[in-house]
């Protein structure tokens, strides 16, 4: 188990740490701020000492982390090393995946699915193709960005979200769960919803927003593709 710095703070970017476990090319540590993919949202990548981390991805047990090395890395347990994460990366991250909460509260359906890359990002919506107007949504995520509305997490216990499955909007991933807590995003006004990734602290933050794409990906799949503009 390792101490999931990013949680409490998506803006740190380095920190120290204790090399534990070593799988080969890839290492546990004691401590992180690199968020592993999940939740749709790409792993971080940075460096951890002299090594460079390639990937991140989530161990089997509860606040297990995997870092991904590039192949020939020989970190050894014990080891103390300095955690440098990607930061223009991960910020491009942090800003489309707060993006795509405003992109579910502009379309009013049932998300399906949805990925965020560092130059894209994607929510699949269960909703007539002819509803999703290009110009209209573009318009409205990019109102909501200009609000310069706050963000705020928040915890609730596995029983809470339990009573109130709304929290869940997206049908193909679940929120994180096993340690009896689940991390609440709020947008006060536009968006509440369960959500373990890293977001900005504002709205404003994002920058403008362009809808690349719109597409059908099979029958209950509407894809609604956004760039940073």
């Amino acid at each position: 188990m390792a101490e999931l710095l990013f949680r409490e703070d998506p803006y740190r970017k380095s920190c120290e740490a204790t090399v534990g476990a070593v799988h080969g090319d890839t290492v546990e540590l004691d401590r992180t701020v690199f968020y592993p993919l999940g939740g749709g949202q790409a792993g971080d990548i940075g460096r951890i000492g002299p090594w460079r981390v390639i990937d991140t991805r989530k161990g089997p047990g509860a606040d297990q982390v995997f870092h991904v090395l590039e192949p020939g890395s020989n970190p050894a347990a014990g080891a103390k090393v300095d955690v440098q994460l990607d930061w223009e990366r991960r910020h491009r991250l942090m800003r489309l995946h707060t993006a795509l909460h405003l992109l579910g509260a502009v379309v009013k359906a049932p998300v399906t699915g949805g990925r965020i890359a560092e130059d894209k990002a994607h929510l699949d919506f269960d909703i007539e193709m002819e509803r999703l107007l290009k110009d209209a949504i573009e318009a409205q995520v990019n109102a909501l960005v200009r609000s310069g509305t706050a963000t705020r997490a928040m915890w609730i216990t596995d029983a809470e979200l339990d009573g109130r499955p709304e929290l869940v909007r997206t049908m193909s991933v679940a929120p994180p769960r096993g340690e009896g807590r689940v991390r609440l995003l709020e947008i006060p006004g536009i968006d509440l919803q369960a959500c373990g990734g890293t977001h900005v602290a504002n709205t404003a933050e994002i920058g403008s927003l362009k809808v690349v794409r719109i597409r059908s990906e099979g029958k209950r799949n509407k894809r609604v593709t956004l760039e940073l503009a």
